[in-house]
């Protein structure tokens, strides 16, 4: 008698031989069998994860060329022993990500006579680390091979040397990854040794809730490739939510170009708090199109502000096209645009010694909800607001930057003064759940695990938590982030990325609700639990967040700062400029099922069986090959 297999069984096989079970964990430390990071490097396949024993020191040099996949990224993480990061040091790069798709977590990166983490391939997160000492780029992006990057929860310093090694270098690869972005996020950046504090070449920048101070050079430089075709893309850069402090008397920003290389972009500044020298705060230097600064603070200790320079500016209509609103500025300012409206002056905007509104500001409730740009030139998926503060000069937990308040006018700055109102946001958007895992509410409605828990994704992408604990995605979690998303953690607790679930990004964006629980973002937009309500990722576990979409709680909740959602594209339209990109998740045909109520993948008759027939052949030999390691 011939016997088949029955649709339910068959489901059951595919999601077996799919399971994160099949990914391997690598332990590595003196204590363990494998003694180094390059014993395993070259072991590493898809959906890997590699823990790396903290309190001890390790070689650096080493590359991981081996790629992971966009739906099971290759994890390289830091367990912590006695409080504190595993180390690797020295080398000429301490270490180097060559291959696509990797989380690298809870690192200290020290020593690099070139760089200490050099970074030339595509969708790379780096979290929870700490960079220093390193004599000339503590990071660096190559101008080939290297895509989107995420930089969250990094401490950089001692870094650079002269104006041409820099704290943060990054650069995209507009030929081979088009549509790359750097998001840096909830970032303590200070004290360089030389250059910039951070440097950037990408196609897209966005420069979302950081602390930075303490350049030899700029703080922020934001301008155009270097040697690559200038047709190819127009670079725009959206910094907002800052905190920029110069102590010296340099510029605080240059945008357009440093005389190797322009962006003809556009360029959005909003709800800074810059901290000037005698220098102007925005150096203008080359091509560029367009400027827009909203809701920002801007003073001089002792003097007063030069705000504009834009002498050495190559305007690409032939004219300054300059917009801003409600912005607050020091009284006697130097070169204001004259475009800019609503603003307010001042001798002093009643700041505390860590640069947050105080009562009786004038800040409060000061801000514009909805600036207008440049007319004709508007900038493509601005966030609107910083959903999370930044960092108050130190390294915040992963997961863990304060919500900005959201009741009331929006007040000008990077913060909000507290009025006690329930918060709302992460560090710029949503986060995801795994491929059945929900996205749980704690008893004050957070949109996360409970108290200093994890929002953590298994095999089936359930959350966990505990108190203290860590956060860490299986190999079937997602995250996604759109041009402003993030993913987003508890209180103390936090959210790391998914191996095998689904990705998703662009502005409109909406991600799906579970039982209960309700979740939406589109541009701008918020989504949100109810007191003690659930924000679940549905059956496929795919959530997106569009451009500004924040995560927030319910009464009294918060949805603090993301973790390690991968970057959603925020492709590019060559010199008309970016446009939002949302990945579409695969199909799946819930129909003809068997009757087991299981959702399979569309792959129909012979077709599927043999797709199923080639999975199953392929993982026998891949935990063959597993066995013998």
């Amino acid at each position: 008698m011939r016997r088949t297999l029955s649709p339910c069984l068959l489901t059951g096989l595919l999601l077996a031989l799919s399971s994160p079970a099949l990914a391997a964990t690598y332990q590595v430390g003196p204590s363990r069998a494998h003694k180094t990071l390059q014993a395993v490097a070259s072991l590493l396949s898809p959906g890997d994860v590699v823990e790396l024993d903290g309190d001890a020191t390790y070689a650096g040099g080493v590359v991981f060329d081996v790629p992971g996949a966009a739906a099971a990224k290759i994890t390289i993480r830091g367990v912590r022993v006695n409080g504190k990061r595993p180390v690797i040091s020295g080398a000429t790069n301490t270490v180097e990500a060559q291959g696509d798709h990797y989380v690298f977590e809870g690192l200290e990166l020290t020593g690099g006579s070139f760089r200490c983490f050099y970074h030339h391939a595509d969708d790379i997160t780096l979290q929870d680390s700490v960079i220093h000492d390193c004599p000339k780029h503590g990071l660096l992006g190559a101008d080939e091979d290297s895509g989107s990057l995420l930089l969250q929860y990094v401490e950089v310093y001692g870094c650079g040397s002269g104006t041409q090694n820099h704290q943060i270098y990054m650069a995209t690869d507009e030929t081979a990854h088009p549509g790359s972005v750097f998001r840096m996020q909830s970032c303590y950046v200070h004290d360089a040794t030389g250059g910039n504090n951070v440097k950037s070449r990408a196609e897209r920048n966005e420069i979302y809730g950081n602390w930075i101070e303490g350049a030899l050079y700029h703080e922020l430089e934001l301008i155009g490739p270097d040697g690559q075709d200038p047709s190819l893309a127009r670079e725009d850069s959206d910094v907002v939510g800052n905190v920029l402090v110069k102590t010296n008397d340099f510029a605080v920003v240059r945008f357009g170009g440093d005389g190797t290389g322009e962006t003809g972009g556009r360029y959005r500044f909003a709800y800074n708090t810059v901290v000037a020298g005698q220098a102007a705060v925005f150096r203008l230097f080359d091509s560029i199109e367009s400027l827009e600064v909203h809701n920002s603070v801007f003073l001089r200790p002792g003097g007063a502000v030069n705000l504009v320079r834009e002498v050495e500016a190559a305007w690409v209509t032939g004219s300054s096209l300059i917009a801003g609103s409600n912005n607050w500025v020091q009284t006697g300012a130097a070169n204001q645009p004259p475009a800019w409206v609503g603003t307010l002056t001042g001798a002093d905007p009643g700041l505390s010694i860590d640069r947050r509104p105080q009562a009786g500001s004038a800040l409060l409730d000061a801000a514009s909800a909805a600036p207008a740009g440049v007319p004709g030139h508007a900038f493509p998926n601005p966030l609107a607001k910083n959903p999370a503060h930044p960092p108050l000069h130190t390294l915040e937990a992963l997961g863990g930057a304060t919500p900005r308040p959201t009741s009331g006018a929006p007040d000008i700055g990077a913060f909000e003064l507290d009025t006690g109102a329930g918060g709302s946001g992460g560090a710029g958007g949503s986060n995801s759940a795994g491929s059945a895992g929900a996205n749980s509410a704690g008893s004050a409605g957070a949109n996360s695990a409970g108290s200093a828990g994890a929002n953590s994704a298994g095999s089936a992408g359930a959350n966990s938590a505990g108190a203290g604990g860590s956060s860490s995605a299986g190999s079937s979690g997602a995250t996604s982030a759109g041009s402003g998303g993030a993913s987003s953690a508890g209180a103390g607790g936090s959210s790391s990325a998914g191996s095998s679930g689904a990705t998703s990004a662009g502005s409109g964006g909406a991600s799906g609700a579970g039982a209960g629980g309700s979740s939406s973002a589109g541009k701008g937009g918020s989504s949100s639990a109810g007191s003690g309500g659930a924000s679940s990722g549905g059956s496929s576990g795919a959530t997106s967040a569009g451009s500004g979409g924040a995560s927030g709680a319910g009464k009294g909740g918060s949805s603090a700062g993301g973790a390690s959602g991968s970057l959603g594209v925020s492709g590019s339209a060559g010199k008309a400029g970016s446009a939002g990109q949302a990945p579409a998740a695969a199909p799946v045909d819930s129909g003809d099922d068997g009757g087991c109520g299981c959702a399979v993948p569309r792959a129909g008759g012979h077709a599927g069986l043999l797709a199923l027939g080639a999975l199953a052949a392929a993982v026998t030999r891949r935990r063959a090959r597993r066995s013998t390691r």
